[in-house]
């Protein structure tokens, strides 16, 4: 997977560690109130927005990077490895989707080997990150799931970004919200799809 893939996948859940919803006080700088509902100037020129390809580049590239920090900051701060935060976003999707990630579907969603998948297992269950739970119906089975404790500490060190994402959506209508999240959504599908299909 590229970097961008990396960072791609861990910011489109990282925000899903956090508190949802996030109910404290948000308080945006004076010097820069919400636009009007139709206002599309807010940019760091104080111009009009580019909306080309190449400025999508440029913000999205920055965002990745942006991401990819606070996880390996996150990361070192744990005493993991930046593929263990890859591998607690995939487990956390699984759960909220109602489909528990397995030790076999990870290794295939993050391209390593059996034994690089129970390193990394290892490494989360020993931090209080994840808990391994066998299938009721079928023991050879394991299951994996986000552990409390892991969430409670995710939720502290990513209050900051709760904060910010916060404040930024504060700047736009719900309707522009809408736009925004259906642009990433369907930018995460065209990212997802597998690379002979494009």
């Amino acid at each position: 997977m590229s970097s961008s893939g990396v960072g791609r996948e861990t910011s489109g859940r990282i925000s899903s560690i956090i508190e949802r919803p996030y109910t404290g006080e948000v308080e945006i700088p004076s010097a820069a109130p919400p636009p009007a509902p139709g206002d599309d100037s807010d940019d760091r020129s104080g111009g009009q927005q580019e909306t080309d390809l190449a400025t999508f580049a440029v913000l999205l590239r920055r965002l990745n990077g942006e991401f990819n920090r606070i996880a390996q900051e996150f990361a070192q701060a744990q005493g993991l490895h930046h593929t263990d935060v890859r591998a607690l976003v995939a487990i956390l999707d699984g759960d909220e989707q109602g489909r528990a990630m397995t030790p076999g579907r990870l290794r295939e969603h993050l391209n390593l080997t059996s034994g690089a998948v129970s390193a990394c297992l290892n490494r989360l269950e020993r931090g209080g990150h994840i808990r391994r739970v066998p299938d009721s119906a079928d023991g050879r089975i394991v299951h994996l799931h986000y552990a409390p404790a892991g969430r409670d500490v995710a939720r502290a060190y990513f209050r900051p970004l709760a904060r910010g994402t916060d404040a930024a959506r504060q700047r736009f209508t719900e309707r522009e919200l809408r736009t925004v999240a259906r642009f990433l959504n369907l930018l995460g599908d065209e990212l997802a799809a597998p690379r002979d299909s494009r």
